[in-house]
């Protein structure tokens, strides 16, 4: 199949991006980022992943301190980590990438170590979460939460804000709102964790009215063509879950038309059922239908299913995590169908700059 006839590396324009391909880098948490400052060797990490007019979508960026639930994990609230992200982002550029920076607060998926003076990490609700799993097998205890009160969520607000002008002032294209895997935004949504009765709990309408008070407040600070936002209305994660998700996301979806956003993204959660999968890209295809803009679809895909996602019109753009991680040149790869690096589970979160990081070989070996 030659590169024009391949679905993934057709151009698209999403707004004021021309993109030479679809194959998109998700957003992945590396854990790289020393005392929460990214570091030198995401220069080399983003840029061996970028091809001219390729999209990426960097790693979740904390956009306050009280944001922080995991070690190592970049921030984006200090002229100091403006400043670091600078280089990364200047050399995703040279290449003639779009780099797209996500912002994030993990609300109650936290404890005290990470919170300011020790504090209760915030939330929606104070229900706290059971202890977790991390991937390298210790076990990660998560404090009581504090339920914000009504009149400090415009701080919140504010903080996503404020991160998003630091995101312009370093370089990024544009931010992707952090509305997924049971973090702070999802938290509010989601009906599982959501036990206000406040305006901003009870109905899908007030569920919703956190996460379109932040688009506002962030399309009002850098433009609506450089805003995204992420949505996984069918995950569990860190104890989040709805009980009518379709409901939630057409929901949603409909409720961001008024300010025309430069994509929305879902993700779709790893099953082997079958059946489930279909229903859940059911639903997400409606989503799409009521989306008036770019939408990208990510969770699992691989050559197969993105190129089928674009030629059926499922989505405008496919979003790659794990298959990108290891492959830094995944486009080139789509092109010629050549063989894939595999990945190592064991180094997706480890502290080293290189192993599982910057290690992963490119087809041609000297490049």
């Amino acid at each position: 199949m030659a590169a024009e006839k391949i679905p993934l590396l057709s151009p698209y324009k999403m707004g004021r991006f021309d993109l030479s391909h679809r194959v998109v880098l998700a957003p992945l948490t590396r854990q790289r980022s020393y005392n929460f400052i990214p570091q030198p060797h995401a220069i080399l990490f983003y840029s061996q992943r970028t091809t001219k007019g390729g999209l990426l979508i960097a790693e979740a960026a904390a956009i306050s301190e009280t944001a922080l639930g995991f070690k190592d994990t970049p921030g984006i609230w200090s002229k100091e980590q403006v400043d670091a992200w600078k280089p990364i982002v200047n050399a995703v550029h040279d290449k003639g990438g779009i780099f797209f920076c996500q912002l994030w607060h993990v609300g109650r998926v936290s404890n005290y170590s990470f919170q300011p003076n020790g504090q209760a990490p915030v939330s929606c609700t104070d229900k706290q979460l059971s202890p977790a799993v991390l991937s390298d097998g210790t076990i990660m205890e998560f404090s009581p939460p504090r339920r914000l009160r009504t009149d400090e969520i415009t701080q919140i607000v504010n903080d996503f804000k404020s991160a998003a002008r630091n995101a312009i002032k370093a370089g990024f294209d544009g931010v992707e709102i952090h509305s997924a895997y049971g973090y702070l935004i999802d938290q509010f949504m989601k009906d599982s964790s959501n036990d206000r009765t406040d305006a901003y709990g009870g109905s899908l309408e007030n569920r919703c009215r956190f996460a379109l008070d932040i688009v506002e407040a962030v399309v009002i600070e850098i433009g609506a063509d450089r805003v995204g936002i992420r949505f996984s209305l069918f995950t569990a994660d860190n104890e989040c879950w709805d009980s009518n998700p379709e409901a939630l996301g057409l929901h949603i979806v409909k409720s961001l038309n008024k300010w025309g956003l430069a994509y929305c993204h879902v993700v779709e959660p790893y099953t082997t059922d079958v059946e489930k999968r279909q229903q859940i890209r059911r639903i997400h295809l409606l989503m799409r239908a009521a989306f008036q803009g770019t939408f990208i679809v990510c969770g699992g895909y691989d050559r197969e299913d993105g190129n089928k996602a674009i030629l059926e019109n499922h989505a405008d753009l496919v979003a790659f995590g794990r298959l990108f991680l290891a492959n830094p040149d995944l486009p080139r790869r789509f092109e010629l169908n050549a063989p894939l690096n595999k990945y190592d589970k064991s180094t997706f979160y480890t502290s080293d700059p290189v192993v599982g990081y910057t290690d992963y070989p490119f087809l041609d070996s000297s490049s």
